[in-house]
């Protein structure tokens, strides 16, 4: 049987940039497909209980950082833990890696990786077409297409959603192989278990 594992994923999650090299090299050694589905978290956490990062009790405000601080230092990735452009509007970004669809998953997941460093690697603003483009140029794809086209895919950023909510997505990343769960970066170890049975 064909593994698939669908990746519900905000491009502008803290939590999803620190899993998804791990991700990618996970699927590529279990012979695993990735469906790339980013989703509206401004749409999911009113329906799921969840908060946006400053809406949150301050001591979970406090926590989210140690715990930011805690994987940066785990995995030796650079992560800036409070970086200039954040909170952002992400729909854009999330829109130009669905417009990127018709290269491949393999090109939207470097896309996607390229857009997560821009803004916790290298502080740059993801609501700038600018940063699309150049994060698009990195990925090897065309940042003026996938911008031009990027209004001809919110029906499938919309539909991805709405889909996500159906499953039960309440938070990014989310990764779920047939029909199982696994929410955030630290429970990929999980789904590698899962991908190997």
């Amino acid at each position: 049987m064909s593994k698939l594992v669908d990746y519900y994923f905000s491009p502008s999650s803290p939590w999803t940039y620190l899993g998804h090299q791990r991700f990618t090299d996970i699927a590529r050694q279990r012979g695993a497909r990735i469906a790339v589905k980013p989703a509206d978290l401004g749409v999911i956490f009113p329906q799921s209980g969840g908060l946006p990062v400053g809406k949150r009790a301050p001591q979970r405000q406090a926590y989210r950082l140690v715990e930011l601080q805690r994987w940066k230092a785990h995995l030796g990735m650079p992560l800036n833990v409070q970086p200039k452009f954040f909170p952002v509007d992400g729909n854009l970004a999330a829109l130009a890696i669905v417009a990127a669809a018709p290269s491949g998953a393999e090109a939207q997941m470097r896309l996607a990786g390229a857009i997560l460093r821009a803004v916790w690697a290298d502080e740059l603003n993801i609501a700038d077409p600018a940063t699309l483009r150049a994060a698009a140029a990195q990925a090897g794809l065309d940042g003026d297409r996938l911008l031009s086209d990027a209004p001809s895919a919110k029906a499938r950023y919309d539909a991805f959603t709405q889909e996500a909510l159906a499953r039960g997505v309440f938070g990014a990343p989310t990764y779920v192989y047939r029909d199982e769960l696994f929410w955030g970066q630290d429970r990929l170890d999980f789904l590698e278990r899962a991908l190997a049975m």
